[in-house]
């Protein structure tokens, strides 16, 4: 009878805040159960020869968004698949209420379970959700759901703050399905603030948090209407100047502010711009009793709006907040080599390329790129900017479990999930929308050569991707937290 399920031998296994150590490392009921420096395959139902490959602690995409235009379910199967493609082994997928999503809204005691209901069964990787309270009731849910559900991260969407903008002639009670009398602004922020902050501190052993979207709404209305009146192009960089950095900057001083009064852990989610960077370094520096993170996207690191434009793909790259330029992407990763940066993600959100249409600002934000969560750090923080491994695993998977308290998550220590991902570092690779395996008809990395990809996947101790390929059906469990 073999001791060990599965036997990984003799890869450079990437620990996160330790280094890079050659090992042997073994699974037994979907935990690492040994690391040693030579283990017997005998001893082993199944082995892994990882000879000249590095062996990395599964990503945890952190922020997703599984159901955004597409029905859950579909969604859970195909862009989790998609998952594996980039080594997440874990995705944190925001929910709200209100249009799309399930387009309904009310208490997430009753919707909830629906969702969790629409994915079980259909995730090829582990899942755990961040929940938006859109109005006051939905904030008094918070206490219930932290104990029942185990949510531990919510998130509030600042630009959604009034939402008249010209541009769109929704207003934010329309879009949100709220009743009259029921405000969506700064006062609905702090008593937000004031119940993740409770909840916070009657769990002193585990992290709960405020996610936040920064884009100042009336600084947007009035950029937008000055790039319409002239001549309404339709570019990724009308939608830049549109809304620009400066509404970050801005937002992220009204974030900080009210995280201080009240205590509340924030994330500073997806910042786009150099300008951003500086509003969340500045934002420490004024408030250093307050737990303030900090994530950016693959896309705002890589993708910029003159070459996107220049390229006739655009629209297929409006997102929210925008694609910047050049300058921002380096200073960015700036961010990423000193520190500044706590994790990165995908903010994938499968949107077809149908519902991008032929006009701007129509178009629906948004786009998949879950797939190049390790590919991406591997090729162009790694190979061209001499990123550390352990700084990538950091980045991609200890530092996002840490902050949405996935305790078993982001390591490869003995009693960690089995959550692995085993990489080729001079692989190269075109990207396509073919190879990401998501269920979107395009990407805006298309054409883009990567190198360094994951060959083998293994979530829970079970080989779920290998060579390209997807095996066997989705094993994903939902995390409470």
């Amino acid at each position: 009878m073999t001791r060990y399920d599965l036997l990984v031998k003799n890869g450079t296994l990437v620990q996160p805040r330790l280094g890079e150590f050659t090992a042997d490392l073994a699974v037994r009921d979907g935990k690492i159960a040994a690391l040693a420096d030579h283990i017997d395959p005998a001893e082993a139902a199944e082995v892994i020869d990882a000879t000249g490959r590095v062996v990395l602690p599964g990503a945890v995409d952190a922020h997703f968004h599984l159901g955004i235009y597409r029905p859950l379910e579909v969604d859970a199967a195909e862009e989790t698949r998609s998952s594996l493609v980039g080594g997440a082994t874990t995705v944190l997928s925001y929910f709200r209420t209100g249009e799309h999503y399930l387009n309904r809204t009310g208490a997430y005691a009753e919707i909830f379970p629906e969702v969790l209901a629409a994915v079980a069964g259909r995730s090829h990787t582990d899942y755990a959700f961040h929940l938006a309270p859109m109005d006051t009731a939905q904030v008094r849910e918070i206490p219930d759901l932290v104990a029942k559900y185990g949510v531990r991260s919510f998130k509030y969407y600042m630009f959604y703050k009034g939402f008249n903008l010209s541009a769109d002639s929704r207003d934010a009670k329309g879009f949100r399905m709220a009743a009259d009398g029921e405000e969506y602004d700064l006062g609905h922020l702090y008593q937000l603030m004031e119940a993740v902050a409770a909840a916070a501190g009657e769990r002193p052993g585990g992290r709960v948090s405020l996610s936040l979207h920064c884009e100042q709404s009336e600084l947007m209305r009035l950029f937008i209407d000055r790039v319409r009146q002239n001549g309404d192009p339709q570019t990724l960089k009308a939608y830049h100047e549109g809304r620009p950095p400066l509404t970050e900057e801005v937002a992220i001083g009204e974030a900080a502010t009210l995280a201080r009064a009240t205590g509340c852990p924030v994330n500073l989610l997806h910042l786009s711009s150099a300008a951003a960077l500086s509003a969340a370094r500045a934002a420490r520096a004024a408030s250093p009793g307050v737990d303030l993170r900090t994530e950016v996207t693959l896309h705002h690191l890589c993708l910029d709006h003159e070459t996107l434009d220049e390229a006739g793909r655009g629209l297929g790259g409006k997102v929210n907040p925008p694609i910047r330029t050049r300058s921002d992407n380096e200073a960015l990763w700036a961010g990423v080599l000193d520190g500044t940066v706590d994790w990165i993600a995908s903010d994938h959100a499968c949107c077809m390329e149908e519902s991008k249409g032929d006009a701007l600002w129509p178009a629906l934000p948004g786009f998949g790129g879950t797939a190049l969560l390790y590919p991406i750090l591997l090729s162009e923080g790694h190979h061209k900017r001499g990123l550390s491994l352990h700084r990538i695993a950091e980045l991609v998977s200890a530092n996002p479990a840490a902050a949405y308290g996935l305790r078993n998550k982001g390591s490869l220590m003995v009693g960690s999930d089995a959550d692995l991902v085993i990489a080729d570092l001079d692989s190269r690779r075109t990207v396509t929308a073919e190879v990401l395996l998501s269920g979107q008809d395009h990407c805006p990395f298309e054409g883009e050569e990567l190198r360094g990809w994951p060959a083998v996947t293994v979530v829970g101790g079970r080989i779920a991707y290998r060579d390209g390929v997807v095996t066997g059906e989705p094993t994903g469990r939902y995390l409470a937290r």
